[in-house]
């Protein structure tokens, strides 16, 4: 006798089997009778992103377990083995035993009756239409952390771009902040002044801070979770503080390909609004012990999940996945980046500069890496004036253009 648990939109359940030598038709057969979803209904899978299936389209990309008459041996199971399914339709999952006190019932607190009304769903549709990615930007990003990072420790930095009526996101530069990472945590060392910095050439160009992006490491690949907990609550807290509700959290990861080589990979969510409500209202423990299975982020309260009373819950119901496009932005990307192990010098502007002296001047600074750059040297209300002649491709005043050639010419 063997034991599979089976991860849905429900959580984590458990299936018994008799051996690994049964077929996937047979499983079907034991989901139905023990889990009660019909086999017509289900769809099984050994990939994670099942659970992120949003159409019957993309639930036909899952063809692992599509033969019934494949053995689960051929599929690697053992014992603990972890199945993904998606079914259709609905169905009531037996909750704990209530054992009433006294004649009129269990006394109900304030909490229970809370816990009652906040219900854990998925969130099928994100606020966010779609987000596009500048092509030299998000390279400039990820080239970074496979080439001299190797993917070995994590990197972060906040997107900045526009967002239009119908709820698209541009993604047009990313500022990277001071930051330490290693292999399962991001530490952002935010300076409020460079912020600041960084909002005034948002502002001059037209755009603002629209979402956050990070790396998973190599290590964390092998691990069988879309976002850990500390992810989940990392994203909560910068997607509750920006206020925007179009807010995207973008992941880049390394997945192996069926060469056995290795390609980046750029994966777009939401927080739901339940995420968001639960971290405003302080329900996520956010103290995380070793201990902790970072698949499931744990609450301080009970919350009803698939009719369910738990406090701990899969992360996957916290995100709304969001489609990827990628788009040739305003901005070039050539220059030296912030805060990267090799520091920014005025060499590095005379050489910028060097390179770029056959374009007009405000082609050579169209750069938000040069412009952030330039803006420490300058009073914080001529950033955005700078910027905007960027924005609109308009002549430089002679004034900056003599303090950016007189910054590069003192390197």
């Amino acid at each position: 006798m063997m034991m599979l648990r089976i991860r849905s939109r429900d959580g984590l359940e458990r299936v018994s089997v008799d051996n690994s030598n049964i077929t996937v038709s047979q499983l079907k057969t034991l989901i139905k009778n023990q889990l009660q979803i019909p086999i017509h209904n289900q769809t099984l899978s050994t990939n994670q992103n099942l659970l992120l299936a949003k159409t019957p389209s993309d639930l036909l990309k899952f063809s692992d377990m599509s033969d019934p008459n494949t053995p689960l041996s051929a599929l690697n199971f053992v014992h603990g083995s972890i199945v993904f399914l998606a079914y259709e339709g609905e169905r009531t999952i037996a909750g704990p035993a209530i054992h009433p006190a006294g004649s009129f019932g269990r006394k109900m607190t304030m909490d229970d009756l809370i816990a009652k009304q906040m219900r854990v769903t998925r969130q099928e549709n994100p606020h966010c239409d779609s987000v596009s990615f500048d092509r030299e930007c998000a390279n400039a990003f990820q080239q970074y952390v496979n080439e001299t990072l190797a993917f070995a420790v994590k990197r972060g930095g906040f997107m900045y771009g526009t967002v239009s009526e119908e709820g698209k996101v541009e993604v047009n530069f990313i500022y990277e902040p001071p930051q330490q990472g290693t292999e399962e945590i991001l530490m952002l060392l935010r300076d409020p002044h460079e912020e600041n910095l960084v909002d005034a050439i948002a502002a001059g160009l037209g755009m603002r801070r629209v979402g956050f992006i990070f790396t998973q490491t190599i290590t964390q690949d092998k691990k069988d979770y879309t976002l850990s907990n500390r992810e989940v609550l990392q994203a909560a807290e910068l997607h509750a503080e920006s206020e925007l509700k179009e807010w995207v959290t973008a992941v880049v990861k390394l997945e192996v390909n069926e060469d056995g080589g290795a390609d980046v990979h750029f994966e777009a969510f939401q927080m739901s609004d339940t995420c968001i409500k639960l971290f405003k209202e302080k329900w996520f423990e956010t103290e995380i012990g070793e201990d902790m299975d970072p698949k499931l982020s744990k609450m301080n309260k009970d919350v009803v999940v698939g009719g369910k009373d738990v406090r701990e819950v899969d992360n996957d119901f916290f995100l709304a996945v969001v489609k990827i496009l990628d788009h040739a932005g305003p901005l070039s990307s050539s220059f030296p980046i912030e805060n990267r192990i090799n520091q920014v010098t005025e060499r590095a502007l005379k050489n910028h500069l060097d390179r770029t002296k056959n374009l007009p001047f405000v082609k050579r600074i169209s750069d938000f890496h040069l412009l952030l750059f330039v803006a420490r040297f300058l009073d914080l209300n001529d950033v955005p004036a700078l910027a905007e002649c960027v924005q609109t491709q308009a002549t430089v005043p002679e004034g900056y253009q003599l303090i950016i050639v007189s910054m590069a010419n003192a390197s």
